[in-house]
């Protein structure tokens, strides 16, 4: 389940519904305009990660599971309405009661996912970049709220899920979504994310989600990221 609040999804609902998605398209994430969905390149070697991501983990995680949900979106949409659409176009047509929950599922994990990459870098962590820094202090308190509330929603998410930072209007908020759901669909602007499925860590942490967790925000989330994605 969605921690986002009732006005919220509703108001995704009416956003999917009437396919106004042109606002979600993400400078960072170019639309793909094939008539499939392609699978991006890691941004780092497959052990940069480490010690916190194993090798590994990366190879489960990036060569199986994540190619899993564009091989699935791709079988899912052949020849249908949605081949050919921008993968922020998918996401937010499949969703919803009217929409394909199984195109969504896979469409939105394979963006989650992408995402998810983009927001970490090998020696990541550290003060974020004034203007982002100034938005988080801004809106938390200072940058240590802010990362207390991220890794809070992370740990918290019960079953599989994400943790986000995302801007809303002229505020950041953390959130946390279950599953595939992607805080797009509310209308907000995902500035970086945190995996919570056991296959981001298990291998490495086993049960110990806290440890992952704080690891990535301490050791790997790259802050110039999030603030490329901030909107004026």
């Amino acid at each position: 389940m969605s921690d986002l609040p009732a006005e919220l999804n509703r108001r995704g609902f009416l956003l999917a519904a009437a396919g106004t998605v042109a606002a979600f398209a993400l400078p960072t994430l170019p639309a793909l305009a094939s008539s499939t969905q392609t699978l991006p390149p890691l941004p780092y070697a497959d052990n940069a990660l480490e010690p916190v991501i194993s090798a590994r983990t990366i190879g489960f995680h990036y060569g199986k599971h994540h190619k899993a949900y564009l091989d699935n979106l791709n079988k899912l949409i052949a020849g249908g309405d949605y081949a050919g659409l921008p993968l922020e176009d998918v996401i937010t047509r499949s969703f919803g009661p009217s929409g394909n929950p199984a195109v969504f599922n896979n469409a939105a994990q394979l963006w989650n996912h992408t995402f998810y990459w983009r927001s970490m870098r090998p020696k990541g962590g550290g003060v974020p970049p004034q203007a982002l820094r100034e938005r988080m202090e801004a809106s938390f308190g200072s940058v240590d709220a802010c990362k207390q509330q991220l890794a809070g929603a992370a740990i918290a998410q019960f079953g599989s899920g994400w943790a986000w930072l995302v801007q809303d209007g002229d505020k950041l908020r953390v959130v946390k979504t279950g599953n595939a759901d992607n805080p797009i669909t509310a209308g907000l602007t995902p500035l970086l994310n945190v995996d919570v499925w056991e296959h981001a860590y298990y291998l490495d942490y086993q049960n110990r989600r806290a440890d992952y967790v704080n690891a990535v925000l301490d050791k790997l989330i790259d802050w110039e990221f999030a603030q490329r994605n901030l909107k004026a």
